[in-house]
């Protein structure tokens, strides 16, 4: 379980987290809706230290974020599966090595065990026959679902999507939540989605939170009018 107890986060004068307290509980997605520039990102990046906060604190299974050593930070992200907003993927590398590249960094596997799951990943997010193209090449859709499957290389038992259906089309936007939707289903992975998209929202959250103004608020039935 993640709890994030009373997150408070300021730029200047600027108030984006404002005593932000709520939690994930294991095998549950939970989405954080919201216009775009209310802070959702800055949420992510400071549950998991990217960013320092003002006050409050993080608990990854008990274990507070904030005030671990930098091994313990380390063991706890890896711990989470990251789906940057713009992919972050590198130019330089192809499908497959982008997707391989957490493997290459932070496991022992031999080159055997690499490709083979590598291959997984790739069937898993419906790119078996895309391994060989590099970033420049694919669709922002496809750019996506890499970047999902690079985020699931380590088995991660946390995935924190950031904007995950931002900019695309009707067709891949389904493909995108249908995926999610069975990552929670088939490896009961905890989470969280930040999103702007009301129906994307409802697809795939367990519990719904409206952040706004920095206050985050849960809301226990999904309206048009909650959120206007």
């Amino acid at each position: 379980m993640i709890e994030i107890r009373n997150l408070s986060k300021r730029f200047d004068s600027n108030i984006v987290l404002n005593d932000v307290s709520f939690q994930v509980n294991d095998a549950n997605l939970v989405v954080v809706l919201g216009p775009s520039g209310t802070g959702k990102s800055v949420l992510l990046k400071s549950m998991l230290g990217l960013l320092p906060v003002d006050s409050g604190e993080v608990l990854f299974d008990g274990k507070p974020i904030q005030s671990a050593s930098e091994r313990e930070i380390y063991e706890i992200r890896k711990q989470v599966g990251f789906v940057f907003q713009g992919t972050a993927l590198f130019d330089s590398m192809n499908v497959a090595d982008n997707i391989a590249l957490p493997l290459r960094e932070h496991t022992l596997l031999s080159s055997k065990q690499v490709k083979e799951r590598l291959c997984n990943l790739l069937e898993v997010v419906g790119m078996a026959d895309k391994s060989h193209l590099y970033p420049q090449s694919l669709s922002g859709g496809m750019k996506r679902l890499v970047a999902i499957a690079r985020a699931l290389a380590l088995n991660p038992k946390y995935l924190f999507y950031d904007e995950p259906t931002t900019g695309l089309d009707p067709l891949m936007t389904d493909r995108v939540v249908a995926l999610i939707k069975e990552l929670k289903k088939s490896q009961s992975n905890s989470g969280i989605v930040v999103t702007h998209d009301l129906e994307t929202a409802k697809a795939v959250g367990d519990e719904i939170y409206m952040l706004k103004k920095g206050r985050i608020r849960r809301l226990a039935r999904i309206e048009k009018e909650s959120y206007d």
